[in-house]
């Protein structure tokens, strides 16, 4: 069995002094545009895509490099030539994206984030005969922009109700939840792990013929960017007895894991639980294969990858496409998916190539130690959510997330 230890911990670290250089290779890439100079791009002859990040950008193991992913892919499969232009601060955005658009370079211009939207709706209509995509945001309204959203609702009351009879399993109160800045679309990974989690106390109970009354720790950090917050809010959580813990703020993850990993060694231990729920990657292969139980995935590399093959294959159209459980949009980790991705870490610099096996094996092991009828009732839940059974509240979360609260409450 692997030990989560210093090694590890300053490899996830050091995530940050890459996530640094690559801020500080978009800063020279904007610096030439604004200059009228190169653009930073991978050679091609098949269309040429800008990507135009939040501040976030590479190296958060989740959701910006789910983005890198889709037109990475785009790339090795499309042939297409694609520029990422990095934002330093919300103040770049629209400049960044209207050099882009001036320039007249790019077939498309994408994207990647919900902080990006308002900044996208004025440049769209300024440059109407332009292409854009939007990730994450679907108001806007351009018949010249693809706006892609996402089922978050549904993927968290799946990973809700496995946290809260995984919780009631091992004999604790509590699950959490680690969000991000308090924003439309984190409501909906927020309403959606309520549900779940008061759906898993009634099927725990159903299946054993005990009462289980889990409850929810939630706290938005106001931060998408600052480990040490989210370190910090699980060290909190898990003070307070809490045995999941739901990571919804990207890199935040490190630090939640951080914190899992010195709780257990404090007790002498290196698995779960306590356990992380990742969001928006496969997260799984972090904390060695057996502290992360699941993973919320959401694909911002399938949204990514089909607004960029839309234009190549000329099918383009502005308006709203919505990904879910349905299409492949939004899943939860299965064993297929931490293989895939445990290169993804490789890549990122989170574990070692020798690590895989290690990793799969703690893995496995985790999820069977679990009794198999909760993976079951996860498949149930599934199914319900598909064959629409089971109705996860959103609607407009922002409009509806004080109801929901009362009604799912903590």
């Amino acid at each position: 069995m692997l030990v989560f230890g210093d090694d590890v911990v300053s490899k996830m670290r050091r995530n940050e002094v890459n996530k640094w250089f690559f801020r500080m290779v978009g800063l020279v890439a904007t610096l030439f545009m604004l200059a009228g100079g190169p653009f930073m791009a991978s050679a091609s002859a098949a269309g040429k895509i800008a990507l135009v990040l939040d501040v976030g950008g590479r190296g958060d193991l989740s959701f910006n490099d789910m983005g890198f992913k889709g037109s990475d892919e785009a790339v090795a499969n499309l042939g297409v030539e694609v520029v990422e232009i990095q934002s330093n601060s919300a103040a770049d955005y629209l400049p960044n994206m209207q050099n882009a658009a001036r320039s007249g370079q790019f077939d498309l211009i994408v994207a990647v984030g919900f902080l990006i939207a308002d900044a996208m709706a004025e440049v769209a209509g300024q440059f109407p005969d332009q292409k854009f995509a939007i990730i994450d945001v679907t108001w806007l309204g351009k018949p010249n922009l693809m706006e892609i959203g996402y089922e978050e609702n549904k993927g968290s009351a799946i990973v809700g109700a496995l946290s809260a009879m995984v919780a009631a399993h091992y004999g604790y109160d509590k699950i959490g939840a680690v969000l991000g800045i308090e924003i439309p679309v984190l409501y909906k990974f927020e309403a959606g792990y309520r549900y779940g989690m008061h759906w898993g106390n009634a099927k725990y109970a159903e299946e054993t013929g005990k009462a289980s009354d889990v409850g929810l720790l939630w706290t938005y950090t106001g931060t998408f960017s600052d480990i040490a917050k989210g370190k910090a809010a699980t060290e909190a959580m898990l003070a307070q007895g809490a045995g999941v813990i739901y990571n919804v703020a990207g890199p935040l993850g490190i630090g939640d894991l951080e914190a899992i990993t010195e709780h257990l060694e404090a007790k002498g231990k290196s698995a779960g639980p306590p356990f992380m729920i990742g969001v928006d990657a496969n997260q799984d292969y972090l904390g060695d294969g057996h502290r992360v139980l699941a993973s919320m995935m959401k694909r911002v590399d399938f949204g990514v990858y089909s607004a960029i093959e839309s234009v190549v294959n000329g099918t383009f159209e502005g308006g709203v496409q919505i990904l879910g459980p349905h299409n492949g949009g939004i899943a939860m980790s299965g064993e297929q998916d931490l293989a895939d991705f445990i290169q993804f870490g490789v890549n990122g610099g989170a574990i070692g190539a020798s690590d895989r096996q290690a990793i799969i094996q703690n893995w496995t092991g985790m999820r069977e130690d679990i009794p198999a009828w909760i993976w079951e009732a996860v498949a149930e839940l599934q199914a319900q959510i598909s064959d629409g059974t089971a109705e996860v509240p959103c609607g407009w979360c922002p409009d509806t997330i004080k109801e929901i609260r009362a009604k799912y409450p903590d």
